[in-house]
């Protein structure tokens, strides 16, 4: 299972070389207060990374969070039960059955 990660991250790792090297035109980002000039090939990657970052940030606030905390939910051990007391008598005086019939 490792090994099949690792060529998955060094497939994905290649490919994002492949879209920085051919995309090497100079672009400049203009945020209002501060500009920045870079590849258009480095921002792509920066743009998917960032995507994913915040897709699976809000995949683990909004999913995994809540089942994690279900789970130990339904893990943890009952709480001991307050001790029942005893019924106490019946005040009714007992009448006894005939005998016989």
């Amino acid at each position: 299972m490792n090994i099949l990660r690792l060529l998955v991250l060094l497939a994905f790792l290649v490919a994002g070389l492949v879209v920085g090297s051919l995309n090497s035109q100079r672009i400049l980002l203009d945020f209002g207060i501060a500009e920045l000039v870079t590849t258009s090939g480095i921002a792509i990657v920066v743009a998917l990374l960032a995507g994913v970052l915040l897709g699976g940030g809000l995949v683990v606030a909004t999913t995994v969070i809540p089942l994690h905390a279900r789970l130990r939910r339904a893990c943890r051990p009952p709480a001991p039960a307050a001790p029942i007391a005893p019924e106490a008598e019946d005040a009714r005086p007992r009448v006894p059955y005939p005998e016989g019939d």
